[in-house]
């Protein structure tokens, strides 16, 4: 790992301890953790979250993390994950295989055992085959563009030695704070190609590029997308990119720019009323009214797809 991806890990690690401290599983949830999808004992890891009252047969959410492939795990969304859940979903949280140790579409395999797996084991976790939706955020939400666009683009499948599950379809996903494409000659993509490097197995030809570029690959039959994104995303202007593609090809979205007039933080149930910019995927920081009034906006767009 590069001394530029080893500063990304530590920074991320220390938001994400800061951001997560004191937070514990909710009564009203069921969890059952570290459930094997695949042969790396390690990696290949995923917890399901259900909440208690629910009914024997709930929609399922999968959730593709982000971390700039190179970091991140189920543990690190484990309490976003079940608020979710609280919403009246089943949902999937899985760590899969980072970077540079494991290079692209290493992340994408995962992503597509993890969609066997819940084929597989639907009955014995209550999962609703018939309604399954999905949320990414920033790399992950380059991941699961990616995935949507193999279900539902034969073309750019066949480029993949995996094959989807039978049966297997995204009634919508929510595209977080994401990345959607890398321009090699763009001064502002000069941060991202250095973890190019370490994602890619040629370190970011052209032909790479166009590879992992989502907009390239949709088509029609994309699933509908939620794409947000804030004031204080340091991606923001990739989301109007994609939001021209979606209309482009007609597909059903809704596009949502939060501003950083409405933060406000919330510790132990009150409103201290301390405003601060709505940074790069807020909306996994369980103590902003935002990230409520986000999250409870894509559930809801999920439902619309019922």
């Amino acid at each position: 790992m590069s001394a530029y991806s080893e500063s990304i890990v530590k920074s991320f690690t220390e938001g994400d301890n800061i951001r997560d401290a004191g937070l514990t599983t909710p009564e009203n949830v069921d969890r059952y953790d570290d459930l094997q999808y695949g042969e790396d004992r390690k990696w290949q890891l995923l917890d399901v979250y259900r909440p208690k009252e629910g009914t024997v047969l709930l929609p399922v959410i999968i959730s593709v993390h982000g971390g700039g492939w190179v970091y991140g795990d189920k543990e690190r969304y484990q309490y976003y994950c079940m608020s979710l859940a609280q919403r009246g979903f089943a949902v999937i949280n899985f760590t899969y295989r980072l970077a540079p140790a494991h290079k692209f579409p290493a992340s994408l395999e995962d992503t597509n055992l993890v969609a066997h797996w819940i084929m597989k084991n639907a009955e014995m976790y209550g999962l609703d085959t018939t309604h399954i939706y999905a949320v990414g955020d920033s790399a992950g939400a380059h991941i699961l563009g990616l995935y949507a666009a193999i279900l539902t683009n034969l073309s750019y499948a066949a480029k993949y030695d995996f094959k989807p599950p039978v049966d297997f379809m995204l009634k919508a996903v929510a595209l977080n704070c994401g990345l959607y494409h890398v321009a090699k000659n763009d001064a502002e993509d000069r941060q991202t190609m250095r973890l190019m490097q370490e994602f890619l197995p040629e370190k970011g030809t052209d032909a790479e590029l166009s590879l992992i570029h989502v907009e390239e690959h949709m088509t029609k039959e994309y699933p509908p997308v939620f794409l947000m994104t804030a004031t204080g995303d340091f991606l923001k202007k990739q989301a109007p990119e994609m939001e021209s593609r979606l209309l482009e090809l007609d597909i059903p979205h809704e596009f949502r720019y939060f501003s950083q007039q409405q933060a406000t933080e919330i510790r132990r149930g009150e409103n201290k009323g301390k405003e601060r910019p709505l940074g790069h995927v807020f909306h996994v920081n369980m103590r902003l009214r935002e990230a409520a009034t986000c999250n409870d906006e894509e559930c809801d767009f999920f439902r619309r797809f019922s």
